[in-house]
C-alpha cells in the first residue's frame, strides 16, 4: 500500500497540481498587497471614506452594506490584474507559424479533395495547373 501511495504521489499530474497550489499560494500574496494599496488610493481619493465601515441600520439592525461594494471594488481590482497579466503572458507566448492546407475546395463541384489532387475524385474534373498528355500534344 505504501508503494502505491508513493507512485501516486509522484505521478506528474500530482506533482503539477502541488506546484500550482504552492505558486497560487504565493501569488494571492501579491494580489492582496496590490489590492491593499489600491483600496487605499480609493479610499484617498474619496476623502477617506472606507467602504467596509459603511453600514445602516435597519429596524435596530445594522447591516454592512460597505462590505459588499468592498468585495465587489476588490473583485474588480483582482479581475484586472489577471487581465494584464494574462495579456502580459500572451504577448510573450511564442507565435506558431500557420500550418499549410491539406486540402482544397474543387472549383467545379465545391468538394474538399487533397491540396495535391490533379483530378477531382468526385466529378473527374481537371484542376488547374495541370495539363493533361493529350492537351498538350
Amino acid at each position: 500500500m505504501l508503494k502505491e501511495f508513493k507512485e501516486f504521489a509522484m505521478q506528474g499530474n500530482v506533482m503539477d497540481m502541488a506546484i500550482g497550489v504552492i505558486i497560487a499560494g504565493a501569488f494571492s500574496k501579491i494580489i492582496e498587497a496590490v489590492v491593499t494599496i489600491l483600496m487605499n488610493i480609493v479610499s484617498a481619493a474619496t476623502a477617506g471614506v472606507k467602504f467596509e465601515d459603511l453600514t445602516t441600520t435597519i429596524a435596530g439592525v445594522d447591516i454592512p452594506y460597505g462590505m459588499v461594494i468592498q468585495a465587489i471594488i476588490n473583485f474588480i481590482i483582482i479581475a484586472f490584474i489577471l487581465f494584464l497579466i494574462v495579456k502580459a503572458m500572451n504577448k510573450m507566448k511564442k507565435q506558431e507559424p500557420e500550418a499549410s492546407p491539406t486540402t482544397k475546395i474543387c472549383p467545379h463541384c465545391q468538394t474538399e479533395i487533397p491540396v495535391g489532387a490533379t483530378r477531382c475524385p468526385n466529378c473527374t474534373a481537371i484542376l488547374e495547373g495541370y495539363h493533361n498528355e493529350l492537351e498538350a500534344r
